[in-house]
């Protein structure tokens, strides 16, 4: 049997572990929470995390902080490589997530038999922060590519080539970050294949690789998003399969998809087409004047699609149109890299 004198030494043990495992488990949920305020934006979960927080310091009790000093802590100011290795947003959300998981671990353990209630709080925030950490991933992902639609104003949509991963290739190294994959014949395994080694280029250069009409190409193929038709599946369906770490452009043509499209949440539009092109030919060109019309609200990003080239950019520019979707131009250029540098420098440039 423990004498008085021994059980006081292991309960101050104990509360010197909890007390170390409280300030842990607060320092990584502040990390989390002031991403989600100013790296996200994300009012709902700033308050979730915000409340972990305060109930936590509510049951860091006296008692645990006056054990502070009770044992030198001879591994104070051990560091790892790994953390040094931190170098993204999505690194530093996974590793306090672990951070605090592993403290609130720690302390549901060691106070289960002197303070019952707040094993029970640890326990409960615990498996609460396994699925905010994922979606603080997703949100911040989504971010990402948001930004990239943002910041860039040519769109690149493919044709089915047999050297097409070397097109996308050069026009990724000219500078391009916009890639969809728009396929209308062959076998879906070999669609998925290619989609596959596209999604791979488009991540070493730091791009977007967008999926055409297919969801399950899309899906399985892990691409940043889809673009969907006007009769293709809809976008709430979409987005419920997809999640909200992808993004989803919508194509419109008129007011009724333009408006149907915002309500639903997309993240860009293509409008068009402009002018008479071989990739539409049942399509009616609707002209710069309606473009104008279509687009004079519209705070998504969205980009002038069909029939559009080197040599209209200017006459696009002088009307208002800031960002381009190509097709032909690129995909049968002979020297895509420079054909893709020659139009950035274009849309960049100041009439």
């Amino acid at each position: 049997m423990l004498n008085s004198n021994t059980k006081k030494a292991e309960d101050l043990r104990f509360h010197q572990i909890i007390d170390a495992n409280l300030d842990r488990a607060r320092e990584g949920l502040r990390v989390l929470e002031d991403w989600a305020r100013f790296g996200l934006g994300n009012e709902e979960y700033v308050e979730r995390i915000k409340n972990f927080r305060q109930i936590l310091g509510k049951n860091h009790l006296e008692v645990y902080k006056q054990s502070r000093n009770y044992i030198e802590d001879e591994c104070k100011g051990l560091t790892h490589q790994e953390q040094i290795n931190r170098k993204t947003p999505e690194q530093i959300i996974s590793s306090n997530s672990g951070r605090v998981q592993e403290a609130l671990r720690v302390i549901e353990e060691f106070s289960r038999l002197h303070n019952h209630e707040l094993s029970k709080i640890a326990s409960k925030i615990r498996y609460e922060i396994y699925t905010i950490e994922i979606d603080l991933l997703s949100l911040s992902k989504r971010r990402k590519s948001e930004e990239i639609l943002k910041e860039n104003d040519l769109y690149v949509i493919t044709d089915q080539k047999e050297n097409l991963l070397e097109i996308i290739e050069e026009i990724l190294i000219a500078g391009v970050r916009i890639i969809q994959y728009r396929f209308k014949t062959g076998t879906d395994q070999d669609h998925l294949q290619e989609a596959i080694q596209i999604k791979h280029l488009c991540k070493k250069y730091n791009s977007l690789f967008i999926v055409n009409d297919r969801l399950d190409i899309a899906l399985a193929s892990n691409a940043d998003g889809i673009h969907l038709g006007q009769d293709d599946i809809d976008l709430k369906t979409a987005r419920k399969l997809l999640g909200y770490s992808k993004i989803i452009g919508i194509s419109a043509n008129n007011e009724s998809d333009i408006s149907n499209a915002l309500n639903d949440d997309c993240d860009y539009i293509g409008i068009g087409p402009v002018f008479e092109t071989a990739t539409k030919k049942d399509k009616k060109p609707i002209g710069i004047e309606k473009i104008k019309i279509l687009t004079k609200d519209l705070n998504i990003p969205w980009f002038a699609i069909g029939g559009i080239k080197s040599n209209n950019i200017s006459y696009l520019k002088k009307n208002g149109v800031k960002k381009v979707a190509l097709v032909s131009q690129l995909m049968n250029s002979a020297v895509p890299n420079e054909e893709a540098i020659m139009i950035l420098k274009e849309l960049s440039y100041e009439n």
